[in-house]
């Protein structure tokens, strides 16, 4: 299990990555893939922004 940033109440707090939230994670990214938002090795800006909203709806979790 892995960490990050999430906000609770305005505060920064470390999440903590379980097997469901990293296959969520990974599915949104391979959905940006193929919607052609990571032309080369990197995401474009308006992918990351896709990628962090979508994983926002279907968590609840706002991670920065």
């Amino acid at each position: 299990m892995s960490t990050s940033a999430i906000e609770v109440s305005g505060e920064k707090v470390k999440a903590m990555w379980d097997k469901r939230l990293t296959e969520i994670f990974c599915d949104i990214c391979i959905k940006e893939i193929l919607k052609c938002n990571r032309p080369g090795t990197h995401f474009t800006k308006d992918g990351w922004l896709k990628i962090m909203t979508t994983l926002e709806k279907e968590t609840g979790k706002a991670f920065s």
